[in-house]
């Protein structure tokens, strides 16, 4: 019995009217991944043979978001089956049980969940299978005794103990409506028992529908077993129905995964203000400050502090960087970099190793290199800066033409004094400076200065400035009043 084969059924098809949202219910996300989906990911702890998810109509966005994220394992197959007219939970799995084809051996246990049930333990599921065939009943469910079983059907016992059958809060007496004991609507059959016992429920209830849960009294009535194994965690077996429940389970869920992070070496200064996705890849020694948003694919290096107040999503940072107060968003981010605050660093951007972006800088698509800093107050857009240089306080690539966008090269150790504009497509030389206020439209040489609206060119300015400490050379050079320079 314990070698019997597992497939999974998970219902998805429901309408989920109480979430009042465009959205189907169970692809409303959770620490970054659609409630569906953490249950296919609990689901995949068991190595199913297969998993059958039943769902409204065929392609639909339930069925893509699944095939997006790529199912549950590439070693399960997951199936769809469209539940075409609403009829309740049994009507689903018996499409459900429809995939199989005749041919299959029906000896084999398939458990059946709802995929609003985002925070299923792996840990219970597996006890539930196993205590299923242990027992060699026909039926298992896991149960949850709740404080508040508003919603749940009521687990009802016979006079030895046993699960005689399971009523719906809409269908329950008052006497029923006091138990506490509820069916999450997580269970486990033994398959050739199942679909038999579906043939044999009608929609005798308040709603006209099939309920699975009918499914428990028919096979009592037959004389097969039926098992309860009540949840060592109540809190994993919660369903969400509306927004409040959402919220509750976010939460849970959260709570779970910062619990596990700092168990692996990650620092959270303030884990209730501190919100990291599942998919996020954290490195020991890693320090979260409050008010830190982690989402997407993210990952930081070892010794990276992040926060406070900072929202990261598909980002990449290397070990040792500092982002405070800061927007990030599929960028990447050098080892050693400091970051912010209050800059936004939008898709495209890559830092160099020590890097600074600092105070309101905005960068798209843009590559700072090793130890270049952009301290304050600059746009930096389809644009490269060299090792090394310098952007000063007010400085715009003006990378848009009003057709097209253009990309600008900041050389290597080049300055751009406050207030510069470079109109793309344009690049300035290694060691080149800009005076400030300059607009520049053409190529600047390296070593040169730019200067003026619009700028012109002094070529050999850097050497004269640099020639023994010659200030008085390069104003010359620069033709400029001694009372003047670059503004760098």
């Amino acid at each position: 019995m314990a070698h019997r084969p597992l497939s999974a059924v998970v219902l998805a098809a429901g309408e989920g009217a109480r979430m009042r949202s465009a959205t189907p219910k169970v692809l409303h996300p959770l620490c970054g991944r659609a409630m569906v989906l953490h249950v296919l990911d609990a689901l995949a702890t068991l190595a199913p043979t297969r998993c059958v998810v039943v769902v409204r109509g065929r392609g639909d966005a339930v069925e893509t978001a699944i095939a997006i994220a790529g199912g549950m394992d590439p070693a399960v197959p997951v199936e769809f089956v469209e539940q075409t007219v609403p009829r309740g939970t049994g009507d689903a799995t018996a499409v459900a049980l429809g995939a199989f084809a005749d041919a299959d051996a029906d000896d084999d246990d398939v458990i059946v969940c709802s995929a609003d049930i985002p925070l299923l333990d792996p840990e219970a599921l597996g006890g539930l299978v196993a205590e299923h065939r242990r027992t060699d009943a026909a039926a298992s469910l896991l149960t949850a005794v709740l404080a508040d079983p508003t919603g749940y059907g009521r687990i009802v016992r016979d006079a030895r103990g046993e699960v005689a059958r399971i009523v719906e809060q809409s269908d329950a007496t008052p006497d029923e409506l006091a138990v506490t004991e509820v069916n999450p609507s997580i269970y486990c059959f033994r398959r050739g028992l199942l679909a038999p016992a579906l043939r044999r429920v009608r929609p005798d209830n308040a709603q006209g529908e099939y309920y699975l849960t009918d499914v428990i009294g028919v096979l009592r009535a037959a004389g097969h077993s039926v098992v309860a194994v009540p949840a060592a965690d109540p809190g994993t077996t919660l369903g969400v129905n509306d927004r409040a429940q959402l919220a509750d389970a976010e939460a849970r869920l959260r709570a779970r995964v910062n619990a596990a992070w700092m168990r692996a070496g990650v620092t959270m200064v303030d884990p209730a203000r501190t919100y990291v996705d599942v998919s996020v890849t954290l490195a020991p020694d890693v320090r979260l400050l409050p008010g830190t948003i982690l989402e997407g694919r993210t990952e930081v290096g070892t010794g990276s502090v992040i926060g406070p107040d900072c929202r990261l999503v598909d980002a990449t940072v290397a070990a040792g960087a500092v982002i405070e107060s800061s927007v990030v968003r599929s960028a990447t981010i050098g080892a050693g970099v400091h970051v912010g605050p209050f800059a936004h660093l939008r898709p495209g951007t890559v830092l160099g190793a020590d890097a600074r972006v600092g105070s309101f800088v905005e960068a798209k698509n843009a590559e700072v290199g090793p130890g270049a800093k952009v301290p304050h107050l600059a746009y930096v857009g389809d644009a490269e800066v060299g090792a090394g240089a310098n952007v000063g306080a007010g400085t715009i690539t003006a990378n848009y033409d009003g057709r097209d966008k253009h990309r600008t090269r900041i050389g290597a150790d080049a300055r751009t004094g406050s207030n510069s504009v470079l109109v793309a497509p344009v690049e300035l030389g290694d060691g080149a400076t800009t005076g400030a206020g300059a607009v520049v439209t053409r190529d600047v040489p390296p070593g040169a200065l730019a200067i003026g609206v619009p700028a012109r060119i002094v070529e050999g300015w850097a050497a004269a400035r640099d020639h023994d400490g010659d200030a008085d050379a390069a104003r010359d050079a620069a033709g400029e009043p001694g009372d003047r320079g670059p503004g760098v």
